[in-house]
């Protein structure tokens, strides 16, 4: 056993959910399901990382049942997988019952494009897509999208209407229930990066002035009918967990809360709604969120200031055992082998989150945890792990 890394691998009970350590796959889009239907091959790349003795999956974002969920949003996704009709379904018990066969849990991460999606495009090419304020984001954000697919996307559209915005809460609940049915063990929501929800958190493409709009308290209401909604249809024991993030797709510096106490603001309502672990999406887990302020405080990660502030299990996540973020590797071709995990044990042994989300290493790697676990080497991560379900 690695010393250093001994305290990951401690057992965690979350409802009704007892992870075998505190590592944890995270999600990231593959496009592997043609049809919205996973196959053998995504159950097989599930199971290997459960069998390399990940203690908790989190599935690439699944649309949910709602007819604008999926479609292109920039980076081309094309076959994404989707958590309702009956072939898909199948498909994802299949993955379940393999991961379970290997040792391992799964949550599916519930997923709505929203304003990234490309009217036209997706299953269901005639249905209009999803836009709280009708407002895709800021014209001059610095982000990765290409220059033709931004000034596309920035066409005002209309406004959710208060029908469109149940229909798409009650769609969320429906694919919850067939995920329990599926015999997944927990529920992830994707809540962040320029997405559906992230959208009504944000005051750029949130103008709202009636209930799902105003100030930050005020948007967080959709995430939190949301939550509520899901939290009814699969009971009280089964974990849920909510991704949200600072950064959008549409722009990396955007942020939702400058201060602790707006983060507050919009924190609390979605953790008292039933939330149980707050997966909170940076680029580099070993950055301070609000580095101005004085003493322990002003060394807090956004993963440790989620926990301050809610008192729930926080996840971080962000380059772990890499020597960049996703978007540097992109660009990069990769990345190399990090020591950051002495870094990361310093932030888990003061108490600042209770897992550890780890992406390319693990897309990489499906041993990367056994790896880790008894001190072995890890490989440098490549651009063409992207390509493949290794």
């Amino acid at each position: 056993m690695n010393a250093t890394l001994a305290p990951l691998f401690e057992p965690l009970r979350i409802g009704s959910a007892v992870l075998r350590n505190r590592i944890v796959m995270a999600p990231m889009t593959r496009n592997f399901c043609p049809g919205g239907v996973p196959g053998d091959d995504v159950a097989g790349y599930y199971r290997r990382r459960a069998y390399g003795e990940t203690g908790l999956i989190i599935t690439e974002g699944v649309g949910i049942d709602h007819p604008a969920a999926l479609g292109e949003a920039g980076i081309g996704e094309s076959d994404l997988p989707q958590l309702h009709g009956e072939r898909a379904l199948a498909g994802w018990r299949h993955v379940v019952e393999q991961v379970h066969a290997a040792g391992g849990l799964i949550f599916p991460q519930l997923w709505h494009q929203g304003v990234m999606r490309v009217v036209g495009t997706g299953p269901n090419p005639g249905a209009a897509s999803m836009r709280p304020s009708g407002l895709w984001g800021p014209a001059d954000g610095l982000t990765s999208s290409t220059a033709e697919y931004v000034q596309q996307q920035l066409l005002p559209t209309a406004p959710m209407a208060d029908s469109e915005i149940q229909d798409v809460i009650d769609a969320y609940a429906r694919s919850a229930v067939h995920a329990h049915l599926c015999g997944f063990d927990g529920i992830a929501i994707h809540g962040a990066h320029g997405y559906l929800i992230d959208t009504f958190l944000w005051d750029v493409t949130n103008r709202r002035t009636d209930a799902w709009g105003g100030g930050r308290r005020e948007r967080s209401r959709f995430a939190a009918e949301v939550v509520r909604a899901i939290r009814r249809s699969v009971g009280p024991d089964m974990p849920i967990l909510f991704r949200f993030s600072q950064w959008k797709q549409q722009d990396f510096k955007a942020k939702l809360a400058r201060t602790p106490g707006e983060l507050e603001e919009i924190l609390l309502p979605i953790a008292e709604a039933g939330v149980d672990i707050f997966d909170a999406s940076v680029r580099y887990f070993n950055r301070a969120e609000f580095a101005d302020l004085p003493g322990a405080d002003g060394q807090l990660n956004l993963a440790g200031w989620a926990r301050k502030i809610t008192g729930r299990l926080t996840m971080t996540v962000g380059g772990v055992g890499l020597s960049n973020g996703m978007y540097d590797s992109n660009k990069q071709g990769g990345s190399n082998a990090s020591d950051n995990l002495d870094l990361l044990m310093e932030r888990f042994q003061r108490g600042e989150f209770d897992l550890v989300g780890v992406g390319r290493s693990l897309l990489h790697d499906p041993d990367w945890t056994r790896k880790a676990r008894l001190g072995e080497t890890f490989e440098p991560f490549s651009n063409d792990s992207l390509k493949v379900l290794t």
